[in-house]
């Protein structure tokens, strides 16, 4: 499973919380990508619901993370 920026905004908007199953519809529903399909695919399915994307990418970069630039450098 190989999450991108790009990929999740797919689902940002999913109406959490919901189940993989609600997940995967949603995503099929709106057009998503395949590669979105198939990470959705590969999460765990023990009956839990998600909460919201950090469920599905505990590591998703924030705002707040660097991209390995900084903008006072010019």
């Amino acid at each position: 499973m190989f999450w991108t920026l790009s990929l999740i905004e797919f689902i940002k908007e999913a109406p959490f919380t919901c189940t993989k199953d609600e997940l995967l519809y949603y995503a099929e529903r709106t057009g998503a990508p395949y590669a979105v399909i198939e990470n959705l695919q590969e999460l765990e399915d023990d009956g839990e619901e998600y909460e919201g994307i950090l469920d599905i990418w505990p590591d998703m970069p924030t705002t707040d993370d660097e991209f390995g630039w900084d903008e006072d450098e010019n």
